[in-house]
């Protein structure tokens, strides 16, 4: 995605903010959390395959030059080896990496 497009989603989440009928707002915010609840699990699963794609069997990049190049928290390239899905409150313990990572 381009910084243009992210920007053009971003403002459009601003208007959505910016409607001044709050019933209005409400159902526009609601419409766009289902929307994006459906989106999920789809993107989280693209997201897992390319950092798995990346690690290549431990032979390409590692754990932290994964999360510094797709911009993304070092525990969510971990939690994709342990296909956890959660909100981090209940993580489970990690395993040691490889010596490496």
């Amino acid at each position: 995605m381009s910084e243009d497009e992210a920007r053009r989603v971003s403002d459009a989440i601003d208007a959505v903010e910016r409607i001044a009928d709050p019933e209005a707002r409400v159902r526009a915010k609601s419409r766009i959390m289902a929307e994006q609840v459906r989106r999920n699990r789809a993107w989280s699963q693209e997201r897992s395959n390319l950092i798995r794609t990346l690690w290549a069997d431990g032979n390409g990049l590692s754990y932290r030059e994964i999360a510094a190049r797709l911009d993304i928290k070092l525990s969510t390239v971990q939690d994709a080896f342990r296909e956890y899905k959660g909100s981090g409150v209940h993580r489970p313990r990690a395993e040691k990496p490889p010596a490496d990572h």
